[in-house]
C-alpha cells in the first residue's frame, strides 16, 4: 500500500468520525428544541382567537400583553406589537404566534442551546464533508452517501443563514434536525459508500456544476417544503377557531405558536421561487454534460425525466400561487407533490431504478 493510499484512507476514515460526531451533536440539538418546545409556553392560543374573535388579548393600541419569566423569580409584562398578517384566503387578520419558546426565558434558553449545538454540529458536519473530498481528491458528492451528506449539510447551512438574515424561522428547527437525523442515519447504513468509488461518467468539471446546483435546490426545496406542510396545518387551526370549535391539544400546543398561515404561505412561495431559476440551470448543466459524456443533450434517462417532472411541477405551483384564486391550500398541494417529486428524484429513480445515472450501484 503506498502513502498516497494511507493518506487517503486516513482523511476518509476521519471523515466518518466527523459526520458520526456530527450526528451526535444533532442528537442533542434535538433535545435541546424538544425542551425548548415543553417548557414555552402554551398557553399562547388565545391570542390567537382574540385576533380572530376582536375580543381579547389586545389592547385599543392593538398591542398584546406578553408575560415573560424572569431569571430571579418572578415575572414581566411586556407590551409587544401585535403583529398582524393578511391569511391567503384573504378573509381573515391573524397573528404570528410567538415562536416554539412562547416567550418564556426557559424556552428561549433551550432554544437558543438548540441552536448553538445545530451550528456546531453543522461546523462538524461540513468538516466531515471536506474530509471525504480531500481523501479522494474531487467533488465529495460522486455517490448517493455523498450526496447525502453534503446535501443536509447545505440545507442546515441554508437554515442557519436565514436565521442569520433575522428571519423567523426557529419554528422549524426541530423538524429541520430531525430530517437531517434521518438523512445522516439512512446514508451511513444504507447508502454508505467507500471513499474510492467513483463511476466513470463523473469524472468530468461537470460534477462540480450540475451536482452542486442540484444540492443546493434540493436543500432550499426541503426548507421550503417545510413550510408548506406547517402552513395546512396552521390554516387548519386558524380555520376551526374562526368557526368557533375547539383546537385539539396538539394545535394549543405546537400550531399556537407557530407563524400564521398567511406568512407561512408566503414564505414558502418566496423561497420556492427564489431557486426555481437555479434548478432550471441544474436541468440545462446535466443536459450540457450528456452531452459531453454520452454524445446526446436529451436521452429519456429516468433521472433526465423525473427532474424535467420536477421542473413542470414547480412551475405549475408557481403559476398557480401568482393566480389569484390558487393561493392558499390548493397551491400548497401542488408544492408539495412537486417536492415529493424532487424526494423520488433523489432517492427512488437512484436506488430502485436502473438508469445511468445510478450512483455506483447504490
Amino acid at each position: 500500500m503506498n502513502l498516497a493510499a494511507a493518506t487517503n484512507e486516513n482523511l476518509a476514515h476521519t471523515s466518518n468520525v466527523l459526520i458520526y460526531s456530527s450526528m451526535a451533536v444533532y442528537t442533542l440539538a434535538f433535545f435541546a428544541h424538544i425542551a425548548e418546545w415543553v417548557f414555552g409556553s402554551r398557553s399562547k392560543v388565545g391570542r390567537t382567537a382574540a385576533a380572530l374573535t376582536g375580543a381579547e388579548g389586545a389592547d385599543a393600541a392593538g398591542s398584546v400583553k406578553v408575560q415573560v419569566a424572569q431569571q430571579g423569580g418572578g415575572t414581566a409584562v411586556l407590551d409587544r406589537p401585535k403583529i398582524i398578517t393578511r391569511a391567503a384566503a384573504g378573509s381573515r387578520d391573524v397573528p404570528d404566534g410567538p415562536g416554539a419558546a412562547g416567550g418564556t426565558f426557559k424556552g428561549d434558553l433551550y432554544g437558543r442551546m438548540a441552536v448553538s449545538m445545530t451550528v456546531l454540529a453543522f461546523l462538524v458536519q461540513a468538516a466531515g464533508v471536506v474530509a471525504r473530498a480531500l481523501s479522494v481528491q474531487r467533488a465529495p458528492w460522486g455517490n448517493m452517501y455523498e450526496f447525502s451528506i453534503t446535501f443536509s449539510t447545505v440545507a442546515v447551512g441554508a437554515y442557519l443563514t436565514l436565521l442569520v438574515l433575522k428571519k423567523n424561522v426557529r419554528w422549524m428547527g426541530l423538524i429541520l434536525v430531525t430530517a437531517v437525523l434521518l438523512d445522516l442515519g439512512l446514508a451511513t447504513t444504507v447508502l454508505y459508500t467507500s471513499s474510492d468509488q467513483l463511476v466513470p461518467a463523473l469524472h468530468s468539471y461537470w460534477l462540480w456544476i450540475h451536482v452542486s446546483t442540484a444540492i443546493i435546490c434540493g436543500a432550499v426545496f426541503f426548507i421550503g417544503g417545510i413550510g408548506t406542510l406547517i402552513y395546512l396545518f396552521r390554516d387548519s387551526y386558524e380555520n376551526k377557531l374562526a368557526n368557533g370549535q375547539q383546537p385539539g391539544a396538539f394545535a394549543q400546543s405546537v400550531l399556537s405558536r407557530m407563524p400564521s398561515a398567511s406568512s407561512l404561505d408566503k414564505f414558502s412561495y418566496r423561497i420556492n421561487a427564489a431557486v426555481f431559476p437555479l434548478w432550471t440551470f441544474t436541468i440545462i448543466a446535466g443536459a450540457i454534460w450528456a452531452g459531453d459524456a454520452w454524445g446526446r443533450y436529451w436521452g429519456w434517462d429516468p433521472k433526465e425525466v423525473w427532474s424535467f417532472i420536477t421542473w413542470v411541477a414547480y412551475a405549475c405551483y408557481l403559476h398557480a400561487r401568482a393566480t389569484a384564486g390558487w393561493k392558499g391550500r390548493k397551491a400548497a398541494y401542488l408544492a408539495l407533490i412537486a417536492f415529493g417529486c424532487w424526494l423520488f428524484n433523489y432517492y427512488g429513480v437512484n436506488i430502485f431504478v436502473t438508469g445511468k445515472h445510478s450512483y455506483a450501484g447504490v
